[in-house]
């Protein structure tokens, strides 16, 4: 057999099983077992590349790839499976327990940062607020010199992956270990950093946000992401979010920066909520499919 056809035959049991993306969920798991990237892989099905079944080797990166094929029929999540993730220019380890970052989330990442660029600051203060697998925090600490990074997190599981990544980025990018502090603690309550209330330069978050009664209906989301990471915690999805946007208010310095991720059908609460918190300036700002998914607020 060669790799274009079991990569066609791990397709079709994929799309069978209601995998969405079946033809990359595949190449990409592969990959992981042969050790190649998507471009090697693509290669290999171009060239014709054959698989020797006689070699023990071989056959036993099949046996293993057969596997890994059956656990994502079963509908879990690609990242577990490979146990990791691409973030920006990041690589984090995720798995049970905590929430799987998703690539609309960089969007957010890049508005924080362009902002920090785009007002020369050196040295900023950004505070994480529901930091999870570290993503957000993390990306800001590796990409802004001399930034100063709090993450935010109240789960000890999902804690657990947060530390895991600081010590991942850390291979490559030393300074995390130092500019990037975790807090293991609530993020929506006033106790929580509050030395550093006030002269916060921008907090970013991706908090829960998903209305109660709006259960998705992805396997991979309801069965492995964690409900305390996925639900606003009132039927609008709003409790959680107005609580984070109350927080970042007290962290905020004047002029400072907040960017939420929001639900697409939270755009206008957000921003009404923003300026009866006190924030002089409030919009939404859409992501990849042109959905309103993410708040930019300025304090006064």
């Amino acid at each position: 057999m060669t790799v274009d056809e079991l990569i066609r035959v791990m397709s079709a049991r994929l799309a069978d099983a209601g995998v969405e993306t079946p033809r990359i969920d595949a190449k990409l798991l592969y990959g992981h077992v042969f050790g190649l990237d998507l471009s090697g892989v693509d290669k290999a099905m171009l060239l014709g590349e054959r698989l020797d079944n006689d070699d023990p080797a071989t056959a036993a990166k099949l046996a293993e790839l057969d596997g890994l094929v059956a656990r994502r029929v079963a509908r879990e999540p690609l990242q577990h499976i490979v146990g990791h993730v691409p973030f920006r220019y990041l690589d984090l380890k995720v798995g049970r327990g905590v929430f799987v970052p998703r690539q609309e989330t960089e969007l957010v990442v890049q508005e924080a940062i362009d902002w920090m660029t785009g007002h020369g600051l050196y040295s900023p203060r950004v505070v994480d607020l529901c930091a999870g697998s570290g993503a957000i925090g993390l990306s800001v600490a590796a990409e802004v010199p001399g930034a100063q990074v709090w993450g935010v997190e109240i789960d000890p599981v999902a804690a657990k992956w947060t530390r895991a990544n600081i010590d991942e980025v850390a291979r490559t990018h030393p300074d995390v270990e130092f500019n990037y502090h975790l807090e293991c603690a609530d993020a929506t309550s006033d106790v929580t950093l509050a030395q550093l209330d006030g002269t916060v330069d921008v907090v970013i978050s991706n908090p829960p946000y998903i209305p109660d009664a709006d259960v998705p209906e992805q396997p991979e989301v309801t069965g492995y992401d964690p409900h305390r990471a996925l639900f606003g915690g009132s039927a609008d999805g709003m409790m959680i979010p107005e609580q984070i946007i109350r927080r970042a208010y007290r962290l905020l310095r004047p002029g400072g920066l907040l960017v939420m991720e929001h639900d697409i059908t939270q755009a206008d609460r957000t921003v009404m909520f923003a300026h009866a918190v006190g924030f002089a300036d409030a919009h939404t700002n859409m992501d990849y499919t042109g959905r309103p998914r993410y708040l930019v607020a300025i304090k006064g």
